[in-house]
């Protein structure tokens, strides 16, 4: 079964017979015919009655004919989809590390839907190792991370610099340098994190060895942190989000550079308009950070 003999069945429908057809689908008589037996032998029913030159559509053409006009109608939302003028749609399917959604996707994937309202994006959150095993296996039409894959399957654009806060209860007074954490506590993400890394590295750079608290959660971080429970390394995306539930300062240390996060797609995947367009408006959105 072909689209193209779909079409030709539709067109002697809407024509009422096969000589109209032609002119029609500017194809021979005889090519319209041959094409339709084959369709009728493919299916085991004659999809017309013949009255002389004419055909009436069949009881059984009658219901495939609801069946030709669905699959006509999305073979052509498909390509409506897939030209490159027409507005993004269908599904995108998009991840990132706690930190980028927590911290600044919010307001961006409220203005691609306010866009793109055709789109349908199935959104979540994993960390950035998951994130580019799932890109690679197309599970994930992008990603965003804050480590630079060198993957070979793996395009990137650079969206923005995440800048760093060390985040303190007031109450545990002023920190000015990586020796007054001696004796604290620090609750960061697991190992593999790229913020916890840099704040390893902060620390061993200052030869202050002090143990790390792992805790998979930034609301369960800021919690502790808000307790006056210890003090930890946020992006300033995430800090600004919770910085409103009180009792906890942020400082700031030219010695810790900001962290850069990156959009991820499989380059191997060519024309994608919705992922296309998602990447557009993040590089706009990003753009004065």
């Amino acid at each position: 079964m072909e689209l193209s003999q779909l079409k030709m069945f539709k067109v002697i429908v809407e024509q009422g017979s096969i000589v109209k057809a032609s002119k029609v689908l500017h194809c021979v008589p005889s090519n319209i015919t041959n094409r339709i037996k084959l369709l009728e032998q493919e299916l085991g029913v004659d999809l017309f009655i013949r009255k002389g030159r004419g055909l009436v559509i069949s009881p059984s053409g009658e219901l495939f004919l609801g069946y030709v006009n669905k699959i006509l109608a999305v073979c052509q939302e498909a390509q409506r989809a897939l030209d490159p003028e027409a507005p993004p749609a269908g599904v995108l399917k998009i991840s990132a590390i706690e930190s980028a959604a927590t911290g600044r996707l919010p307001a961006l994937l409220s203005r691609y839907h306010a866009h793109y309202p055709k789109v349908h994006m199935q959104f979540g959150t994993d960390t950035w190792s998951n994130l580019v095993t799932d890109v690679v296996d197309h599970k994930l039409d992008g990603a965003i991370i804050a480590v630079n894959s060198d993957h070979p399957d793996i395009g990137k654009q650079e969206i923005y610099k995440e800048p760093l806060v060390l985040i303190a209860s007031m109450s545990l007074g002023e920190i000015t340098s990586p020796q007054d954490l001696n004796n604290l506590n620090i609750f960061m993400w697991p190992e593999g994190c790229p913020y916890r890394q840099a704040l390893e590295n902060w620390l061993k750079a200052a030869k202050v060895s002090t143990p790390i608290t792992s805790i998979a959660s930034y609301g369960t971080i800021l919690g502790c942190v808000s307790a006056g429970a210890g003090v930890s390394l946020v992006p300033t995306g995430v800090f600004e989000q919770y910085q409103k539930i009180g009792n906890i300062k942020g400082y700031t240390f030219e010695s810790l550079a900001p962290i850069q996060n990156y959009f991820v797609w499989n380059k191997n995947v060519g024309f994608h308009r919705a992922r296309d367009a998602f990447a557009e408006l993040m590089t706009d959105s990003f753009r004065t950070i």
